[in-house]
């Protein structure tokens, strides 16, 4: 994001007061189970991996993505400290609302997706995708994926709470008062890229198998239908965000609602659609496994939607910012 959406007054200072306190530690405590599991798979340990599991087969490659996942949960700790110190209000923009963007859409679809496949499979809404005891054990997806959801919450409090002293005179008022958009290139666009990931989400959501590979329709379950319909959320989110800051629907709303939707939809659709674009690039043994020309085009579809609406809403910010400035000079 440009570092013009520096405000136009020194920024209040953020001090350590309670309530930022409290959520850093539940922050840096929550990371705590993640990252020690990950050091103990590193170390050789076995622990959470039934026999069997394709996560022994390569013991470099395993170390390897483990090291890498304790890089990046750490991070979890330094965007915490940086959230909550006075010296974290010089960092620049870009340095910061990047990785915060990336870990909003990482962790969203989990906070989402993990208690909703629970409250699905307590109404007997069906069994876990089949495989899944085979890869790790059961009590390891609800340890990790608690601490995932505590990170979240914490972050995304720490964040607020910062970006209001920082950046908060850029979404006062309400959508009606923001200048009108026009139909450009970048909606066009946009509209374009959407309509395939959004079709095949929905229809895979809805129990259709076209276009799915053998392995992975036959491995359908109540985890899978409910992952296809949020990945539908969250697309309609970013899609959401981005007409209403170009064309000012729902005038009577705060601006900071569009903002929102673009922020979590697009960071939800970009990031997780790259994931899954990168692993499917991974060489898979059985051809029912590997992901079809259908899946390849939802997934990296998925991606260009949300780095494009995150360019828009980036757009939107520095604009406003601009305008700020001309009124104040």
């Amino acid at each position: 994001m440009p570092q013009s959406i520096a405000p136009l007054a020194a920024p209040h200072p953020a001090g350590a007061g309670r309530t930022r306190r409290v959520l850093r530690a539940v922050a840096v405590v929550s990371c705590a189970p993640y990252l020690a599991l990950k050091a103990a798979w590193i170390a050789g340990s076995h622990v959470g991996i039934p026999a069997g599991s394709a996560l022994l087969d390569d013991r470099l490659a395993m170390a390897l993505i483990n090291g890498f996942s304790v890089l990046v949960d750490s991070g979890v700790i330094v965007l915490a400290l940086v959230l909550t110190r006075p010296w974290g209000l010089r960092v620049p923009a870009w340095l910061l609302v990047f990785p915060v963007w990336v870990a909003t859409g990482l962790l969203a679809p989990i906070m989402a997706g993990f208690p909703a496949q629970l409250v699905v499979k307590w109404f007997g809404g069906g069994a876990p995708s089949a495989g899944r005891e085979a890869f790790l054990d059961e009590w390891v997806f609800a340890v990790v994926y608690t601490g995932f959801i505590a990170q979240g919450l914490a972050l995304g409090g720490l964040f607020a709470l910062y970006a209001r002293d920082r950046w908060g005179h850029l979404w006062r008022g309400r959508v009606r008062e923001l200048p009108a958009g026009s139909l450009g290139p970048a909606h066009r666009v946009l509209a374009v890229l959407a309509l395939p990931p959004l079709t095949l989400h929905a229809l895979w959501a809805c129990g259709v198998s076209a276009g799915l590979g053998e392995g992975r329709a036959a491995d359908r379950g109540s985890d899978f239908y409910v992952l296809e319909a949020l990945y539908v959320v969250f697309l309609l989110a970013a899609l959401a965000g981005a007409v209403l800051l170009a064309f000012r629907r729902g005038g009577a709303l705060p601006v900071s609602v569009p903002l929102a939707l673009a922020w979590v939809g697009s960071g939800a659709v970009a990031c997780w659609g790259g994931w899954l674009s990168l692993a499917s690039l991974s060489g898979v043994a059985d051809l029912a496994d590997r992901p079809t020309p259908l899946m390849h085009l939802a997934y990296a579809g998925q991606m260009l939607v949300g780095l494009l609406v995150a360019a828009i809403g980036a757009y939107h910010v520095a604009e406003r910012s601009a305008g700020a400035a001309r009124r104040a000079a």
